[in-house]
């Protein structure tokens, strides 16, 4: 295993603490493994987290417009409810905390714990659960469907609704029909390396790949020789359209790596899904190409559509200021 670390046991730590020098705008909470906003903002405050390894995931989002705090956990685990509390009272201004949890079972377990204890103290805390991953219905980690990148989406949205001034009840509704309108489906090209186990966690074929495998290294639907992008956006396509009606809709798209795709490979399926698209009078309205959601250094892909609204729309494009997003 080649890795740019020193103790493969305390990565998340140092992730973190790079992070938060890098951005002077947010702190890192030591031990805990949280990262905030420095200021509390006066407003509903957005909280996500989950297993590390899906850098910059979750942490990379924090700042004006999206999130306010994140919570880790060990790689690809999910952080305590102690972690998550600390994330909820690092959000909290007094007008409630809204909690985006990815749908694994230890993420709901855990952020649901995390929510009680902070009601408790005197704390308003909702929540919603992204699943947006069209592959499979169960998996290694979920009971329905996996939360992937899309749950960027779901930040983007929830955090412009609360700097809009948006009581809990009215982001968790924007939220809430961000994920409605969401779909993703993913592939793998190579397996990752968890740094503590020092070598890969499974292994796919040169010439083959896996659709719809997970970011945890989840089985997914079917192993098939490798094919060219073209193929490649049309399969991934195919399986959220049997899922979700987008024909003649307004759409965000976000084309996201899992870690070490180069981006000229990302561009290219980028090229290739707005051909596939405008087959079926889809308008991109906006669009990524890059590394949102990841799974360490494996290779592959995801493809994430949002269907627009006005309201949608709006929020999408509100000005945002976060390490690895920037709208302005």
């Amino acid at each position: 295993m080649k890795k740019i670390i020193n103790d493969p046991n305390n990565v998340v730590a140092e992730t973190l603490e790079g992070l938060a020098l890098s951005n002077p705008d947010l702190i890192y909470v030591p031990e805990l493994e949280v990262i905030a906003r420095k200021e509390k903002t006066g407003k509903v405050g957005i909280v996500s987290g989950g297993g590390s390894g899906h850098e910059p995931a979750h942490a990379g989002f924090v700042g004006e417009g999206m999130l306010d705090a994140a919570v880790a956990g060990h790689v690809f685990a999910s952080p305590s409810p102690d972690r998550i509390l600390e994330g909820i009272k690092r959000a909290d201004s007094g007008k409630g905390v809204l909690l985006v949890i990815k749908n694994y079972s230890g993420d709901i377990m855990n952020f649901e714990l995390a929510a009680e204890m902070a009601e408790m103290e005197g704390i308003e805390v909702d929540y919603v659960v992204v699943k947006d991953d069209v592959a499979v219905e169960d998996s290694t980690y979920s009971a329905g469907r996996r939360g992937i990148a899309g749950t960027i989406y779901v930040h983007k949205i929830a955090g412009a609704k609360a700097q809009a001034g948006g009581t809990l009840a009215e982001v968790k509704a924007a939220a809430e029909k961000a994920i409605e309108n969401i779909r993703s489906m993913g592939m793998s090209l190579s397996a990752c390396t968890i740094p503590a186990a020092g070598k890969p966690n499974f292994t796919i074929e040169d010439d083959k790949m896996e659709i719809g495998m997970g970011i945890h290294g989840e089985p997914g639907i079917k192993r098939v020789d490798l094919m060219p992008s073209k193929e490649i956006a049309k399969t991934l396509l195919n399986h959220i359209f049997e899922d979700m009606d987008f024909d003649g809709s307004n759409v965000a798209l976000m084309v996201n790596g899992l870690g070490t795709t180069p981006p000229m490979e990302l561009y290219i399926l980028n090229k290739d899904v707005h051909e596939e698209l405008e087959k079926r009078n889809i308008t991109v309205e906006s669009n990524l190409v890059g590394n949102y959601m990841t799974a360490l250094d494996m290779g592959g892909c995801s493809i994430t559509l949002m269907k627009l609204d006005d309201e949608l729309r709006e929020l999408l494009n509100a000005s945002c200021q976060t390490p690895a997003l920037t709208i302005r």
